[in-house]
């Protein structure tokens, strides 16, 4: 392994996901701030997680899991986490995600009926929560806002 992969590890994420209305678990691929302190950056857009991409995290190893796993939120990036769930079948996922890709929002396709916006912290929200907004209203999509930042509230 390259000295930059010994620096990503793989935290497990347990909690209640509203999109799935259910119980869920996720792992996301972090950088290592601080190992002794159970210190990570997050570094890819979580599915499911109420995180954000560059979120810090205390994690520790939890027995029972056999997984580092997430504690808490320590710091909050400033970026904020959108679900998306496409329910026009005749929209493909691909062309909404280039649509917020446009708007400066990097995402991550988990099917063709499901994908995630990852909004910078230096971005404005309003444009993508106007077009969200238009979207939804059209019954192209449905959304949710679990991890909003408070610089992106309205």
């Amino acid at each position: 392994m390259t000295q930059e992969q010994d620096n990503y590890v793989k935290i497990l994420f347990r909690f209640f996901s509203n999109v799935l209305n259910e119980p869920a678990v996720e792992t996301l691929w972090a950088t290592i701030v601080d190992a002794e302190k159970g210190l990570y950056k997050l570094d890819n857009i979580p599915f499911y997680a109420p995180v954000s991409f560059e979120d810090v995290v205390f994690a520790e190893f939890d027995e029972k899991e056999q997984k580092l796993t997430y504690r808490e939120t320590i710091e909050h990036s400033g970026n904020s986490t959108i679900q998306v769930i496409v329910l026009d079948k005749n929209i493909l996922a691909n062309d909404l995600r280039e649509i917020f890709n446009t708007l400066g929002c990097e995402s991550e396709k988990f099917n063709d009926d499901y994908f995630v916006v990852q909004i910078p912290a230096t971005v404005k929200y309003e444009p993508i929560r106007e077009k969200l907004i238009e979207l939804e209203d059209n019954k192209i999509i449905s959304y949710a806002e679990p991890d909003l930042s408070d610089n992106h509230w309205y």
